[in-house]
């Protein structure tokens, strides 16, 4: 441990420690990739979050109680992974904590399991003002927006960006955090990188059959047919993709050329009638 650490470090405590007494560690607290929730922090978020962080303490799946203080945020960074994008393609970025806690009979389990692996996930519990919508922009508390979370729109994953940061207040070891990537890490491994993926090849999978049933379409019943077909696709979910899909290669097989409009009834371009 560096003389500057200890400095740092020595900004919380109320008699200067010594590196024996103290025990740090580094966490991810957050960052800019979509959430399981389908929730992400802007890049400014990240920013402010930074510096909203430091002195913040850490706890135990979000219990305030003062006897669950374990450990304190004495330093944070954003860093960008040049070999690695978002969901939806941006350049990766997160928010990594530096924390310490003193060395006692109390918490020499809680520091063997940091260092084991076993308590390695965190969330943070934070306040944003602006919850806007990532396909039209819109402020979601404004109820002007109809997008749903988790549905694909021209192609563009539907999901709401957390931005104006006003207030930190604490981070927690959780069992399952919101944030994917988010715990305590020296480095990035493969297993974090299966949901991002995962996600990607779902897209991939639903782009496909967006793709066979244009084709499809036009089999049945020409270049309109597949126009029109495109336009129904453009906005289902995978189970719907499926199931219009099959309905396509049935009507195929049996040579009938089909007709497609949007309902009427329907505002959604989901609606759709044979």
């Amino acid at each position: 441990m560096t003389k500057e650490i200890l400095e740092q470090i020595n900004r919380f405590t109320r008699r200067p420690l010594t590196e024996d007494e103290v025990y740090t560690f580094s966490v991810i607290l957050c960052d800019n990739d979509i959430d399981r929730d389908m929730e992400r922090f802007s890049d400014d978020a990240l920013e402010t979050l930074k510096n909203s962080f430091i002195g913040r303490t850490g706890i135990s799946d979000h219990n305030a109680a003062a006897a669950n203080q374990n450990a304190r945020i004495f330093d944070a960074e954003v860093v960008s992974d040049s070999e690695r994008t978002t969901v939806d393609g941006r350049p990766y970025k997160f928010l990594k904590g530096k924390a310490y806690m003193v060395r006692t009979d109390d918490n020499k389990n809680l520091i063997a399991e940091i260092d084991g692996g076993i308590k390695k996930e965190v969330s943070i519990s934070c306040s944003a003002a602006k919850r806007i919508c990532s396909v039209c922009g819109c402020e979601r508390s404004s109820g002007g927006c109809a997008h749903e979370k988790g549905r694909s729109y021209n192609g563009k994953l539907c999901h709401t960006i957390l931005d104006d940061i006003t207030d930190a207040y604490e981070w927690s070891f959780v069992a399952v955090p919101a944030q994917v990537n988010a715990g305590v890490t020296k480095r990035f491994t493969e297993g974090e990188r299966v949901y991002s993926n995962a996600v990607r090849e779902m897209n991939d999978a639903d782009d496909g059959m967006r793709r066979d049933i244009r084709r499809l379409a036009f089999f049945a019943g020409g270049r309109d047919m597949a126009d029109m077909a495109s336009l129904s696709a453009k906005n289902m979910n995978t189970e719907q993709l499926v199931s219009y899909k099959r309905s396509l290669e049935e009507r195929c097989k049996g040579g009938v050329r089909l007709q497609l409009a949007p309902d009427e009834k329907s505002d959604s371009v989901d609606g759709f009638i044979m």
